[in-house]
């Protein structure tokens, strides 16, 4: 596989909101397989693009990125090919008669926050979750939902029960529903506990909330799917102003993706 091909590919798991790992063989004492600079890719399934040398290597590299994938974090691996293993490597029967250490590395899609509403909360939450590294997405119908309010973002404005079921979640999406409408989040609620993505927020009161479960429960949605519906959204920091409530958003969503 080409190196062109290889990234095309990484390109395109990244789009889906899926993780990868890209192993590189970095050094190379002696005989080798594969060349300093050799890639793989490793998706979430295991599946591997590109080769850094084949057989028993190959397959322990593959563990090790789905290892990696998993914590979160890269790592290094060394082998003994055919030669005595100094501390720390893994021997393996070969002909070749060298060393080589491989460095995988986690590559995670950037995070997305979908956003629910177009208003007073909405605003000051968009432009902190874009400085903070969040693509933004704003859905709503409301004339508050343009370009020129969210410069940064990409806009779904048309009819908004549409537009949310015509929405692309990843499993990596972070879902903040801030409209304040009640049919609005009941319909945005519907929608996304059958998209899964990673995390659904509901802002308003503890009793709003319980009410919109209840609904929904009534509606057929078990209490697993529930449990989904973070609320009310955002860390309790006091928060009335709606900039103070969108830090107190943000902070919940940061500290959701980073798994405190």
């Amino acid at each position: 596989m080409k190196t062109s091909e290889l990234f095309e590919e990484l390109s395109r798991i990244l789009k889906m909101g899926r993780k990868a790992a890209l192993c590189i063989l970095v050094s190379k004492r002696g005989y080798g397989p594969r060349e300093v600079g050799a890639k793989m890719l490793v998706d979430e399934e295991g599946n591997a693009m590109g080769t850094i040398g084949g057989s028993e290597m190959e397959r322990i590299i593959i563990e090790e990125a789905l290892k990696a994938m998993r914590e979160g974090k890269p790592r290094s691996i060394s082998f003994a090919l055919g030669v005595k293993p100094r501390e720390g490597m893994i021997p393996l029967k070969s002909e070749c008669g060298g060393e080589v250490e491989v460095f995988i590395d986690v590559i995670q899609p950037d995070p997305r926050l979908i956003i629910i509403g177009s208003g007073h909360i909405a605003k000051p939450l968009a432009d902190l979750a874009h400085m903070v590294g969040f693509e933004v997405v704003i859905v709503d119908d409301a004339p508050t939902a343009t370009e020129e309010r969210f410069p940064y973002a990409e806009i779904h404005s048309g009819p908004f029960e549409e537009e949310l079921k015509r929405l692309e979640v990843r499993p990596t999406d972070y879902v903040a529903i801030v409209h304040g409408e009640t049919p609005y989040e009941l319909a945005a609620l519907r929608v996304m506990l059958r998209k899964h993505p990673a995390y659904i927020g509901l802002l308003g009161s503890r009793h709003k909330v319980e009410r919109h479960k209840a609904r929904l429960r009534g509606e057929g949605f078990t209490e697993d799917e529930l449990k989904r519906i973070r609320g009310p959204i955002g860390i309790e920091i006091g928060a009335e102003t709606p900039e103070e409530i969108a830090v107190s958003i943000i902070a919940e969503i940061i500290k959701a993706r980073r798994g405190a």
